[in-house]
């Protein structure tokens, strides 16, 4: 009998987590936002917009987000081949909430540097 669950069967059963878990992550809203302000894009055009993200991560974060269902990835047979990616509805979906967070990250940028800066971390209470 097992007392712990695994953290693959509690993504299952909570939709924030199992969707926050991926979407979360350092590269995948960049990319989307990207989508979203460019159209649709090659990879290599993906790749000059984002400059600090390796080839290998973009990779790995497009296929994610395909997935997921919020990229669709689009192969033209020509020579050499050429590979599109575009948002979804599904992914256009999710940015409209994504505004709104980032707009209330920029209202209030300054009052969570503040408090961070301001931020004393609690002392230890001496044994009696």
């Amino acid at each position: 009998m097992t007392l712990h669950k695994s953290s693959a069967d509690f993504a299952d059963r909570c939709p924030i987590r199992d969707v926050l878990e991926r979407l979360g992550d350092r590269w995948t809203m960049l990319v989307l936002f990207t989508l979203e302000e460019a159209g649709t894009q090659r990879f290599s055009v993906l790749k000059s917009r984002i400059p600090d993200i390796s080839q290998r991560m973009l990779a790995q974060t497009l296929r994610r987000i395909e997935q997921d269902g919020l990229v669709q990835r689009t192969v033209y047979a020509t020579v050499p081949p050429r590979v599109d990616y575009a948002l979804t509805p599904l992914g256009q979906s999710f940015l409209k909430p994504m505004h709104q967070l980032l707009a209330w990250a920029a209202e209030n940028h300054e009052q969570v540097r503040a408090a961070r800066r301001a931020y004393q971390p609690p002392q230890a209470v001496p044994a009696l």
